[in-house]
């Protein structure tokens, strides 16, 4: 069955600008890859212009990729308007949440949850908890195991978990991988990667993206 998964966005939009960071744009976008699909993303509590960012990101994609990717849509809504919109109960929830008592597992993929709700921006370092703002409602929730991971992976791994029916243990990680970028040039990222070929899975256009932050660091 095909499920939802909802990006409630708590990261600070860029005050000169009010749009998203161009990192979370390529892990927003690397997310429809990632889902299956036949699913649904929603990223809500967005700001109007980055919803205007988005939507252009998202319309900007041939038929052709759009036909291999689940849909997305972004909204200024947050999260409890978007269920009562439609029609979700809180039940159907599932919010995953760093501090739950029990683990994500294939069986919560067998109907017993429609939605699945990540808080904030996961990659936090160190880690904030934004999610707390989300775990006061009540919603139902589990956890993605002890070693903090970005957005994009945290879905992947969800949709791995719920869709694939691969139990959280048996996926293949890289925990705080080094990327190099050539022999003089490289950074550690502080977060859990699903592995590939023995590689971390990064959203396209993020191995050039560090590059480039970590240039522009060195500009004085």
């Amino acid at each position: 069955m095909p499920f939802a998964y909802i990006i409630e966005h708590m990261e600070e939009d860029d005050e000169s600008s009010k749009t998203i960071p161009k990192w979370v744009e390529l892990e927003y976008k690397h997310m429809q890859t990632l889902a299956g699909k036949e699913d649904q993303i929603h990223f809500s509590h967005v700001s109007s212009t980055s919803r205007t960012t988005l939507q252009q990101v998202f319309s900007s994609q041939s038929d052709e990729e759009q036909a291999t990717k689940a849909r997305a849509d972004a909204h200024t809504i947050g999260v409890l308007g978007l269920m009562k919109e439609s029609g979700v109960p809180l039940e159907k929830v599932c919010l995953l949440d760093p501090k739950a008592s029990k683990e994500l597992s294939p069986e919560d993929g067998d109907g017993r949850f429609e939605w699945f709700l990540f808080g904030g921006i996961l990659g936090d370092d160190p880690p904030r908890d934004r999610t707390s703002e989300l775990r006061v409602l009540g919603f139902p929730n589990r956890h993605l195991g002890p070693v903090q991971m970005t957005t994009d992976t945290a879905l992947g791994v969800t949709k791995i978990v719920v869709e694939d029916k691969v139990a959280l243990s048996a996926i293949k990680y890289i925990d705080y991988p080094t990327i190099v970028f050539n022999p003089k040039e490289s950074v550690e990222m502080p977060f859990r990667y699903i592995a590939v070929n023995g590689e971390p899975l990064l959203p396209p256009g993020m191995h050039e993206h560090l590059h480039e932050d970590l240039n522009k660091s060195f500009e004085f």
